[in-house]
């Protein structure tokens, strides 16, 4: 069974963005936008993701991450969107940069 976790990336008022991470090596990210009595989400994962490790992350989302907190929610909608990491755009540099491997960390990630 993979060891799935959660490595936050930002945090703001009203919403957090995720790396996830299999394993210690990034297969997804998360973003989750607070609402009143809503917590809505886009979750990213590889194609290598199972229906089976997807629902785990799902659980740990709707368990460890929207529990921890502490909103009063009535439900939790996450649009879940699965395949390859392409790359990173910033305004900054107008280059898109390939997606992460396992030796070489993305340019401003």
């Amino acid at each position: 069974m993979a060891t799935f976790y959660f490595e936050r990336e930002v945090r703001t008022p009203t919403g957090e963005c995720y790396t996830i991470l299999e394993d210690g090596k990034p297969v997804g990210r998360l973003d989750l936008h607070f609402v009143p009595g809503l917590v809505h989400g886009t979750m990213i994962v590889s194609e290598s993701q199972t229906q089976e490790s997807i629902q785990e992350l799902m659980s740990m989302v709707d368990e460890d991450l929207t529990d921890a907190v502490g909103i009063e929610r009535e439900d939790l909608v996450v649009h879940v969107h699965q395949g390859r990491d392409l790359g990173v755009f910033t305004h900054n540099d107008a280059t898109l940069h390939e997606g992460h491997d396992e030796t070489t960390p993305t340019a401003g990630a």
